[in-house]
C-alpha cells in the first residue's frame, strides 16, 4: 500500500512496463465569494479550492526524490500546496512519450478543476500521501 511519494516512485519503477508519471500542482485558495464560515474554516487550514497552477510529465528516474520535483517546480516561480499524481504504462518496454502524456495530463487538470480527484494520488510538500474528501 502506498503511503508516501517515495512509495509511489518505487511502485512505478517496479511495474512490468516502463511508466511515465503525470503531476498536477495545485494551490489551495479561498473562493472569491466565500461565506464567513468558509473563511473561518480556511483560516484553520480546512476547505478551499484546489487551483491547478502547473503540470508536468516525468520518467520515474527524473524525479526519484521529492526534493528534485520541488526544486524543479520552484524554478517556475509558482507556489503550490498539493501535487496530484498518476502514472501511464508503456508498451513493449518503452515508456509513453511526453506527447502521449499531453491529453491525459490535460484531462487530469480538468478533473481537478471540477473537484474530481479520487482517481489521483495527492501529496503535500513533505511527500505525505493525503486523503482529500
Amino acid at each position: 500500500m502506498l503511503s508516501s511519494y517515495d512509495d509511489f516512485i518505487k511502485a512505478a519503477k517496479t511495474q512490468d512496463e516502463p511508466q511515465r508519471l503525470l503531476f498536477v500542482f495545485t494551490r489551495i485558495e479561498l473562493p472569491e465569494e466565500a461565506t464567513e464560515e468558509q473563511r473561518a474554516r480556511f483560516k484553520e487550514g480546512e476547505g478551499g479550492n484546489l487551483d491547478p497552477v502547473l503540470c508536468v510529465d516525468k520518467l520515474p528516474d527524473e524525479v526519484d526524490c521529492l526534493e528534485a520535483l520541488i526544486e524543479e517546480s520552484e524554478q517556475t516561480g509558482l507556489t503550490w500546496d498539493v501535487a496530484f499524481a498518476a502514472s501511464m504504462s508503456g508498451m513493449l518496454g518503452h515508456a509513453p512519450t511526453t506527447e502521449q502524456a499531453e491529453q491525459p495530463l490535460n484531462m487530469m487538470v480538468e478533473s481537478i478543476k471540477g473537484g474530481t480527484v479520487a482517481n489521483f494520488l495527492a501529496f503535500n510538500r513533505e511527500g505525505e500521501l493525503l486523503q482529500i474528501l
